[in-house]
């Protein structure tokens, strides 16, 4: 008998624990609630740096997109993009400056953290925006440590390629952080290069492109963006590495490429986005057009009185409530809010 009620209460532990383990996996799809999040991911599934090596040794192109948002992150998630970069670009896109100098590392870890929320498969990838780690080796370890610890991402990305740049990443990456480099165009630079100008367009600059390059996988650098450099700068440096290039305004023959969220898209259609849109970016929809519309749309939805609409008002309230609650607001001297309530229930 004992042996029987054992059994029997084993059975009921087990199904008590399947019950507890299906209402878990359903939890993300509330039943009595407004609001409800995205599917769980599968953290097998996450893009590592050895997933990237492997792929640039078999010669499959690597795709990266920049990310600031959970939104943004959710969708580069599902269109299974390789790696997710929270760039400094989030200065000029997101915060509407001219330049990405005027991040700080307090914002930048801002857009970390909501992209990591939102991006379970990509590797992440987090900018050190400028001056966070131009001072010494110090400052650019403790930068990058705040960005994997306080903004969830996998590695960082740093600009140039300057002896103190390479000293940087190299101790970033003793320090066991993954370092991306970033070379050619590099926009945290603009006051000396004098504005927003492609690179390697002559010879002493097309070798400075691949020496650079070439020092930052000495460095240890796992991958290196090579930005406005023309095809046969960016052929001969991807040539010359034994790590991926990543092209951005480099033509075809480098390892991946990358592209701003909100350039690839045509989110933003306003003077300064125009301004500031490089020439080598394909625009891959005209989602600003749309979002336009629908804002329009709604505009004029709320202005004529058609929004919201019936199938748009999904709370009900039973007979006997609202005359309850009829009762209660006279009882409070709130005849008008009464008349109101009855006239319109």
């Amino acid at each position: 008998m004992a042996s029987i009620l054992r059994k029997s209460k084993v059975v009921a532990m087990i199904r008590t624990s399947t019950l507890l383990s299906q209402i878990r996996s359903m939890s993300n799809i509330p039943e009595n609630t407004v609001y409800g999040g995205p599917k769980p991911q599968n953290p097998n599934q996450r893009v590592t740096l050895a997933n990237l090596r492997q792929k640039h040794k078999k010669g499959e192109p690597i795709t990266v997109v920049t990310a600031y948002d959970y939104p943004s992150a959710v969708h580069i998630d599902m269109a299974g993009i390789d790696v997710c970069l929270v760039g400094d670009s989030a200065s000029m896109v997101v915060h509407g400056h001219d330049t990405t100098l005027p991040i700080t590392v307090d914002e930048m870890l801002v857009h970390c953290r909501a992209v990591a929320r939102g991006a379970k498969r990509p590797l992440l990838v987090g900018d050190l925006p400028f001056g966070s780690y131009e001072s010494s080796s110090d400052q650019a370890v403790n930068t990058a440590v705040r960005i994997l610890k306080e903004g969830g991402m996998d590695a960082i990305k740093l600009e140039g390629g300057s002896p103190s740049r390479i000293t940087a990443a190299k101790a970033i990456v003793e320090a066991g952080i993954a370092v991306m480099g970033h070379v050619g165009l590099t926009p945290q630079a603009i006051s000396v290069l004098g504005g927003f100008r492609p690179q390697g367009r002559n010879v002493a600059s097309a070798v400075k492109v691949v020496e650079t390059a070439l020092a930052l996988q000495e460095a240890g650098c796992f991958s290196v963006v090579l930005e406005c450099v023309p095809p046969v700068v960016a052929a001969a440096t991807t040539s010359a590495l034994q790590i991926p290039t990543i092209g951005i305004g480099a033509g075809p023959f480098c390892s991946g490429q990358v592209l701003v969220y909100h350039d690839l898209l045509g989110m933003l259609q306003h003077p300064h986005h125009a301004k500031v849109t490089p020439k080598f970016c394909k625009q891959f929809g005209q989602v600003g057009e749309i979002i336009n519309k629908a804002l329009l749309d709604y505009k004029e939805e709320v202005t004529n009185g058609s929004f919201p609409s019936p199938s748009h008002t999904p709370y009900k309230i039973s007979a006997d409530d609202v005359n309850g609650f009829l009762s209660e607001l006279r009882k409070l001297g709130l005849d008008k809010a009464a008349d109101a309530a009855e006239k319109n229930a």
